[in-house]
This record gives structure tokens, C-alpha cells and sequence, in this order.
């Protein structure tokens, strides 16, 4: 049974502190899905998967010196890992069917109210009226841009809110385990499990680039970004673990809305992407 340590109560600084870090961690994860997106076609959801599982888990190796990277709570890692992958595999099938980075975020900004729900019987947190309300802006926000008929709907977003639901049970997750592990071993784990969960998802044809089957080694362009991609993905991943120690998940949960942001910006730069109107019209804050 894994040593599991109380949950200390952060101080004033410690919750800025964290908060920071985390909304840091949030331009990072941005710019790496900006940058899996734009070799989706090349590589296919799997690809990228089996590629930030393998890059992604060597980055953290490189940054953490290897050190403190054993895993003490091996179930709730696991389990956490895992769903964390199917997520992953959510996003990357619906950015390489045509959904933009800034829709796909207006979704995914249904979290914050599902953290801060599962925050007060999971952590023990009590949430006071001013969180809610700007948690309840930002649903009524959601519900907005996924209005029946809107453009959201039509191209998946049921797949993506199921996603979004079990990335906010991994983010309490996340909470929980920074009493038995450490920020590097959650991030190190987390990116391990994409690749044999990419591999697996090989089966699946719909997870294939266009012209089938992903190449066994990319172009050296290809590398060249999944390389920065997975240096993105494992800076993020030690970012939430060390912000997710430091802060309460209710006070963190608004910063889930930030994405949208940086997914407007970077689509538009790059894609010349515009979100649906409803995306723009609500913007969740």
C-alpha cells in the first residue's frame, strides 16, 4: 500500500504560486497540440500517440535526470494513465476529422464545473460562491457554443465532452496522487502509456493517416516536430503536477477556459482557422 500523506492546506502564496505554474502549463499543452495537429495528417492519431509515448516519456527522462521516477500509488497512476491516453486519442481523431483547435477547446471548457463538482466529495474542498459563479458563467458559456444545431454538435462533440468528463476526473486524479508521487514519475507515466495504447489503436483504420497506414519512421521534418511536441507535452505534464500540488482544483478549474484562447489564436495563425460562431459569440468567462 502506497504512503499516502495528508492533504496539506496551501497558503495564500503557495495557491498563486501553483495557479501560475498550472496556467503556464496550459500555453505549453496548447502549443504541443498545435504542433501534433499540424502532423496529424502525416503520422495519423495512433502515430502521434505511439510517438509522444516513446519522445515524450525520453523528454522527462532527459529532465528529471531520471531521478524520482518510480511509481508508489502503481494503481491510481495506472488507471489515471490510461484514461489519460484515450483522451488523447479523442482529440487527435477529432482534429484530424476537420475539428479546429478553438471548437475543440470550447468543449473541453465544460471541465472546469465537473473538476469543481468532483473537488467537494473526491478532495474534501469547499467551494465558495465566487468560484461558482465564474465556473457557472463559463457552463452557461458551454452550453451556448453546444447548442442543438450548432456547428459543435455536428462534428462529434458527444465524443468529446465524454472525453472532457474523464479528463476532469484525471485532473482530481492528478491532486490526489501528488500525495504519494512525484511531479516527474505522474508525467513520466502519463506519456509512457500513449505508445502501447497508440499501438493498440493501430487496429483501428480510422486511427491511420490518409493514405494508411502511419510510416514506420516519419519524414526527418515529421521528427523534427514530434521531437518538439514531445518536449511541449513532457514540460506540461511536470508543470500540472507541480501546480496541482500547490493549488486546490476548485481555484484551478476556471484556468481550464484559458486553452480557448491560445486554440484561437494558434488555429487562425496557423490554419487560418475561424471556430464556429458560436464558439466566438460565448467566449466562456
Amino acid at each position: 500500500m502506497p504512503v499516502t500523506r495528508p492533504m496539506a492546506v496551501p497558503t495564500g502564496e503557495d495557491a498563486v504560486r501553483g495557479l501560475t505554474i498550472v496556467a503556464l502549463g496550459y500555453a505549453v499543452i496548447a502549443l504541443a497540440d498545435a504542433t501534433v495537429k499540424w502532423v496529424l495528417p502525416e503520422i495519423g492519431p495512433a502515430g502521434a500517440m505511439i510517438w509522444r509515448g516513446l519522445l515524450g516519456g525520453g523528454a522527462v527522462l532527459l529532465l528529471s535526470r531520471g531521478r524520482a521516477l518510480r511509481a508508489v500509488n502503481r494503481r491510481l497512476l495506472a488507471i489515471r494513465s490510461l484514461l489519460q491516453a484515450s483522451v488523447s486519442a479523442a482529440w487527435y481523431l477529432a482534429w484530424s476529422l476537420g475539428v479546429t483547435l478553438a471548437d475543440s477547446y470550447a468543449v473541453a471548457a465544460a471541465s472546469p464545473l465537473l473538476m469543481t463538482l468532483l473537488a467537494i466529495p473526491l478532495l474534501g474542498e469547499k467551494v465558495g460562491w465566487r468560484r461558482w459563479c465564474s465556473t457557472a458563467v463559463g457552463c452557461a458559456g458551454v452550453l451556448f457554443m453546444l447548442q442543438p444545431g450548432g456547428e459543435l454538435v455536428a462534428l462529434g462533440s458527444a465524443m468529446l465532452l465524454v472525453a472532457t468528463a474523464i479528463m476532469a476526473l484525471t485532473r482530481i486524479w492528478t491532486r490526489i496522487l501528488t500525495r504519494t508521487d512525484t511531479p516527474d514519475s505522474m508525467a513520466f507515466w502519463v506519456l509512457a502509456a500513449q505508445a502501447p495504447v497508440g499501438a493498440a489503436m493501430l487496429a483501428w483504420p480510422a486511427m491511420w493517416p490518409a493514405g494508411g497506414p502511419p510510416p514506420l519512421l516519419p519524414a526527418f521534418w515529421v521528427m523534427a516536430v514530434l521531437a518538439c511536441f514531445a518536449g511541449l507535452n513532457a514540460m506540461a505534464q511536470i508543470l500540472f503536477g507541480r501546480g496541482y500540488a500547490l493549488a486546490p482544483v476548485s481555484a484551478i478549474a476556471p484556468f481550464e477556459y484559458t486553452p480557448l484562447l491560445w486554440g484561437i489564436a494558434l488555429g487562425f495563425l496557423i490554419w487560418d482557422e475561424v471556430p464556429a460562431w458560436t464558439t466566438l459569440a460565448a467566449p466562456p468567462w
